[in-house]
């Protein structure tokens, strides 16, 4: 596999894991108190602009083609 893709599951699963983070923040947090959860919705955020901005510079570099669909 190419290390480009590795790169991208990565990040997605990093995204997937900070969002688990935040919802159980959510549910155990009663009082309001922490910001657990502000801070792992804050790397989620991150990570998707990060994703976002490795796909643009990826296909700008030539790494990634777009493809059509084949009925």
């Amino acid at each position: 596999m190419q290390p480009f893709k590795i790169l991208v599951i990565l990040i997605l699963a990093g995204i997937v894991l900070s969002l688990g983070s935040a919802l159980f923040h959510l549910v155990t947090d009663r009082k309001g108190e922490t910001r657990s959860m502000v801070r792992a919705l804050t790397v989620r955020i991150s990570l998707s602009v990060a994703a976002f901005a490795l796909l643009f510079v990826a296909y700008a570099a030539g790494w990634i083609q777009p493809h059509g669909l084949r009925p």
